[in-house]
């Protein structure tokens, strides 16, 4: 990837998806190699771009913040789209994603327990199919220890798998259908998240744990930050949320708000000023003789 970006003769601009906060050598090389070839490296969070500066060095005036993007969805209510699901009648907590530990969907379910004791009708969706990498790996004996969980806790007909991979069709469905949407991740370092993204698009109430983009993101009342690995904080946020309507159109309210200017349509208009800029910037010099002369 380095030798084909060097070899460019034309600017290159990358979008880094994640940043790692605690890198190995050679991924650390790698993406400060990248970012010093690149004319601008576009970051989807603040918190990511001040960490491509503090800890990789890379020059503040190459950096962009371009969030997200995430499909622009009216604001519906839940109760609407229910019944085409058959979840009529339910008050829905959902995730969505590839399956794997490291979304946290254990401590969604360990919590579950006191929310149902509450509110009966309680419901958790977690949609998506297993991770590729992970089937590859060790099969679904990550999924089938969620059933086993599941059982153990007595949580049957309060927990549905949704086995597969969703068109954007289906996703939107899900979404709107959703009281609750959460991202109980474990990992506190994760820099961004489609998922949540996604969520505060279709103007739902999130519960999270602090990861660095939930942080981000939900500030300001847009979505309820939990501890990690707290079950009964987990649980508290839920049964709030769940108890309140007008508290839940509240905080999706303010994440639909903020989630306006992370649109497709909003996100490709910052794309093409920033290519527009880059491209009147660079001179005619090959980018690759640009390279070599700064190398």
């Amino acid at each position: 990837m380095l030798d084909f970006v060097a070899a460019l003769h034309i600017p290159a601009i990358v979008t880094m998806h994640t940043v790692l906060r605690s890198p190995t050598p050679h991924q650390r090389s790698v993406l400060t190699r990248l970012a010093g070839l690149a004319q601008a490296s576009v970051l989807m969070s603040h918190s990511a771009a001040g960490l491509l500066v503090r800890d990789y060095g890379a020059d503040p005036g190459r950096i962009r913040v371009i969030p997200h993007g995430v499909p622009d969805l009216p604001l519906v209510s839940a109760d609407g789209v229910k019944p085409a699901l058959g979840l009529g009648g339910r008050d829905v907590i959902l995730s969505f994603g590839l399956l794997g530990p490291g979304k946290g969907y254990e401590l969604a379910i360990d919590a579950l327990p006191a929310v149902v004791a509450a509110h009966p009708s309680v419901l958790y969706v977690i949609l998506g199919a297993t991770h590729p990498d992970l089937i590859a790996r060790e099969g679904e004996a990550y999924r089938h220890s969620l059933v086993a969980q599941v059982k153990r806790l007595g949580l049957q007909g309060h927990v549905q798998f949704v086995d597969k991979f969703v068109d954007m069709a289906e996703l939107t469905r899900w979404l709107e259908a959703a009281d609750v949407f959460v991202t109980p991740y474990p990992n506190l370092a994760q820099i961004a998240s489609g998922t949540l993204s996604y969520a505060m698009g279709a103007g739902r109430a999130i519960v999270s744990t602090p990861y660095v983009y939930a942080t981000e993101l939900l500030a300001d009342g847009r979505g309820v930050l939990v501890p990690p690995g707290s079950p009964a904080a987990f649980s508290a946020a839920l049964a709030t949320l769940i108890a309140d309507p007008a508290l839940r159109a509240r905080i999706g309210a303010r994440a639909f708000a903020y989630s306006r200017r992370m649109v497709w349509s909003e996100v490709g208009a910052q794309y093409q000023s920033l290519f527009a800029r880059t491209n009147a910037a660079t001179s005619r010099v090959p980018f690759a003789m640009e390279v070599a002369a700064g190398a």
